[in-house]
């Protein structure tokens, strides 16, 4: 007699819990060595030891650093991905962080990896596998911050990558061809003593920040600084004049459309006593809905370019595909949302926002949740962040990955062929290349 999808989570629970030592070892091995985005080969080879110790067969190398790992049910009427994301961000002032790249996993995503694994753990040898009619294929995916652009864009002009972050670079390379929806969370600061803090997990939500990614360089002309300055164009001057005409659009941008521009100066100039030739500058330009993104980025690109007309400076810039805003599925985030009130209960967990995620753009193309669960305290992004609460970061994570997945495809797989039935695409796999990609196909 085949088992009830309860009878399943129990199982998927117990396995979780037996092998918690080593989820958790897993994800604190990984924040004491933090890598970037694309860089992550430590970190996948981590991931790959424990996939072999569980005598999983995988793809690794995918978009350089992704590893991913099909597990076959006794049918495959639906086909389940659960990620977690390779990369760190850059954080020198961060306790842990890596002292030679500056990379600190300060946003959670050892965490991410160590409960994606754990479902690799309540699966292995549980006997679970055979009585789901779907199947259940863990992703490591590299590079979700969008950062160190310009190195980046490198990798793409030399056709190495095609798109900056991970999840769209697997949209090209067809990984999601023949998955049906995909799970993940993301560990939120609960811990801070506060009153959000009484919120532990939310499902994720319509309202992330989408953008545009932006290279901008400055090409002057080099002159003795002191002796002869006349003979030069200063880009410096070309960029802070630029800086300054984009923030006098500030005003501009409405309160409601959430519009945030926020650049760094990558490069300054060679030499003190040069007139500054070569500036660069990186920023996005993010906001709540497309329309007003587009309208921002031209703007900030005409601002940009004034600061060069002001000296006779050329302003070189290149746009990129940054993130999607999210779509959703209500049917995928209620079947998230009973397993968060299940293990976490109902005072805990809420509906919430989401972020600014490449698991935007997949949204677009098949059903995904991306949940927070907390077990934070500090500020994301800051060298304050820190994993306090192990249990709810890496274990009770892992398990409400793993139950979801268990209620997809358990029993025939009929709630997950709901959630697929159901949902309404807003863009194919081409559209989304063609049209937010610009690759020809």
């Amino acid at each position: 007699m085949a088992a009830s999808r309860e009878e399943l989570k129990k199982r998927a629970c117990e396995a979780i819990d037996k092998n918690r030592d080593k989820i958790i070892a897993l994800g604190e091995s990984i924040m004491m060595e933090p890598e970037l985005g694309y860089k992550e080969f430590k970190t996948a080879d981590k991931v790959k030891k424990v996939f072999d110790e569980l005598g999983f067969q995988y793809q690794d190398g995918v978009a350089i650093t992704g590893v991913i790992a099909p597990l076959k049910g006794k049918e495959s009427k639906i086909r389940v991905a659960v990620m977690g994301e390779l990369d760190a961000v850059v954080v020198p002032g961060h306790a842990l962080c890596n002292k030679e790249t500056g990379a600190a996993h300060c946003c959670g995503h050892n965490a991410q990896i160590a409960s994606m694994v754990g479902v690799g753990y309540a699966l292995a040898g549980t006997g679970i596998l055979e009585e789901l009619s779907g199947d259940v294929v863990l992703m490591a995916v590299p590079s979700e911050e969008f950062v160190e652009i310009e190195y980046r864009n490198e990798l793409r002009k030399a056709g190495k990558i095609h798109f900056l972050g991970g999840k769209q670079e697997f949209i090209y390379l067809g990984v999601f061809d023949d998955i049906d929806m995909m799970i993940m969370q993301h560990t939120s600061t609960t811990e801070n003593g506060d009153e959000a803090g009484k919120i532990k997990g939310n499902c994720g939500g319509s309202t992330g920040l989408g953008f545009m990614g932006k290279l901008v360089r400055y090409i002057g002309k080099e002159a003795h600084a002191g002796g002869a300055p006349h003979l030069g164009i200063n880009a410096l001057n070309a960029a802070q004049i630029g800086l300054a005409a984009v923030n006098a659009n500030r005003e501009t941008f409405q309160d409601k459309d959430t519009i945030r521009v926020h650049p760094i100066i990558t490069k300054g100039g060679d030499l003190v006593n040069v007139v500054p030739a070569d500036v660069r500058i990186e920023t996005y330009v993010r906001g709540g809905n497309m329309e007003a993104i587009l309208d921002a980025s031209a703007k900030v690109d005409r601002a940009f370019k004034a600061g060069a007309d002001a000296v006779g400076a050329k302003c070189e810039i290149t746009n990129l595909p940054g993130y999607l805003l999210p779509y959703e599925s209500e049917e995928l985030k209620d079947v998230v949302w009973e397993n968060m009130h299940a293990l976490m209960g109902d005072s805990a967990v809420r509906n919430g926002s989401g972020g600014s995620t490449d698991a935007q753009d997949l949204s677009q193309i098949i059903p995904v949740v991306h949940m927070r669960i907390g077990g934070a305290k500090g500020i994301g992004h800051g060298a304050n962040y820190e994993i306090v609460d192990k249990e709810m970061a890496y274990i009770t994570a892992a398990k409400i990955l793993a139950t979801t997945a268990i209620d997809l495809l358990a029993e025939g797989a009929v709630l997950g062929q709901k959630v697929k039935d159901n949902f309404k695409a807003p863009m194919t796999k081409e559209q989304y290349l063609r049209d937010w990609g610009g690759l020809d196909l």
